[in-house]
């Protein structure tokens, strides 16, 4: 019987603001780009549960997050803090954590900075495995001073879904005769993969619990979404397949910037790319990997249009200058009528690299 944790840390950045600033404590947070007296035009990357009370929660533009501070600040709240990211600091106490969490386990998979699952199928019982949540969960709190929340079920679906159930410092188990029952009521956004289009869509065919969406035939969940279809009519039964696995690896090394000003001045953005393109080198040098094949491309526009580009290398590259010659050519046809017929100003600009080794 397969027995998966799913881990999640509570507003993790926020939270370690937080800890790691005395006057900050109680206060809303909010990290993220400077919102510049609401003239920022960054977005934010993570709100602490006061911020959020406030409405303020990740890639909201950091100027509407701004004016739900003041709004909240003439209601006679506090207002909340901002601060930009220390991604050096995060990345360090999240391999604290994951140490922590491979002392109960020897099974865990890196999701992201943080978030991990954990495979306790050598528990041989969901209480046993509840005990062993509640240790995870106490040595994370007494050790780093932060709290996590922890789903617990027959599989990794079931057990992302549930870790999000009870936050923050929450433990939601489900046991593998509940999967069922336990997802019919919820929204299909909370299927991992159905993002606001397909939301949009399913809605228009009377679909928006995913008891609904368990109405619709196989076939027609594959004429709906093609080779993906068979994957989510088993998702919305509570089915997966998917292994925990060690086999966690960068997948990409990026970079991004947000403009102070909407664009058009083409030497303007190429000197832009050519930073982002060292930045990104930069951190490929300090990283375990020596080469990537793949290089990506991020423009949004200023009606906040986005569009991505990617090419793949004939052979592995390590430098910043072919980096930055292949990142151009993507972005060359967005300066005029091939990608941008409308002449629309860039917002934001991003690289990265892919397939590294």
């Amino acid at each position: 019987m397969r027995i998966v944790a799913h881990l999640d840390m509570d507003a993790f950045f926020a939270a370690i603001e937080e800890r790691d600033n005395p006057r900050f404590k109680g206060r809303p947070i909010v990290v993220g780009s400077d919102p510049e007296g609401g003239k920022g035009r960054g977005v934010v990357s993570t709100a602490n549960y006061a911020a959020r009370k406030y409405g303020i929660h990740s890639a909201l533009p950091i100027s509407a997050a701004w004016r739900l501070s003041e709004e909240a600040k003439k209601k006679g709240l506090p207002g909340a803090v901002f601060t930009g990211g220390h991604m050096g600091k995060y990345s360090a106490v999240s391999e604290e954590i994951m140490a922590i969490v491979r002392e109960f386990a020897p099974l865990v998979e890196e999701a992201s900075v943080d978030e991990a699952y954990i495979d306790l199928s050598f528990s041989k019982t969901f209480k046993k495995a509840e005990e062993l949540c509640r240790k995870i969960k106490k040595a994370v709190k007494d050790r780093e001073r932060l709290t996590c929340s922890i789903g617990l079920g027959p599989n990794k679906l079931i057990a992302k879904i549930a870790s999000d159930m009870q936050k923050p410092d929450g433990l939601t188990i489900v046991l593998p005769e509940e999967a069922e029952s336990f997802m019919e009521p919820l929204n299909i956004r909370k299927i991992p993969g159905i993002g606001p289009k397909t939301e949009i869509m399913l809605n228009k065919l009377g679909i928006r619990t995913i008891k609904d969406l368990k109405t619709l035939p196989l076939a027609k969940t594959k004429e709906l979404m093609g080779k993906w279809g068979e994957d989510l009519y088993r998702k919305a039964r509570g089915e997966s397949d998917s292994p925990v696995s060690n086999d966690y690896e960068v997948k990409s090394i990026g970079e991004q910037e947000t403009f102070h000003e909407d664009r058009r001045d083409a030497n303007f953005i190429v000197e832009r790319i050519k930073e982002l393109a060292e930045d990104v080198i930069g951190r490929l040098n300090r990283s375990e990997f020596k080469t990537y094949r793949t290089i990506g491309i991020t423009v949004r526009f200023s009606d906040f249009d986005t569009k991505t580009r990617a090419r793949t290398l004939a052979e592995p590259a390590s430098d910043s200058g072919t980096l930055n010659f292949e990142a151009l050519k993507l972005f060359l046809p967005f300066l005029d009528k091939r990608e941008n017929p409308k002449h629309k100003a860039i917002r934001l600009i991003g690289v990265k690299i892919e397939k590294l080794e």
